[in-house]
């Protein structure tokens, strides 16, 4: 099931938004959207992963059982 949400963009977004698509990268605007969030959900687990590595070099590291443990859904 698709949800659909409005968003309101500066014009100097929107046009970057529009050219992205113009060049062929994008079939569509959702297209940019979606994969702008995947980009951005990769970022967060890389941020987790990083603090995990710093946790670990402070002797403060904890042994996981899966990525659902590093996420905290476990």
């Amino acid at each position: 099931m698709r949800n659909i949400i409005n968003i309101s963009l500066p014009s100097e977004l929107a046009k970057k938004v529009e050219c992205a698509v113009a060049s062929g990268r994008y079939a569509t605007k959702s297209e940019f959207f979606r994969d702008l969030l995947r980009l951005w959900d990769e970022e967060q687990v890389l941020q987790e992963l990083r603090e995990a590595q710093r946790d670990i070099a402070r002797g403060k590291g904890r042994i996981l059982h899966s990525l659902k443990s590093l996420r905290g859904r476990a």
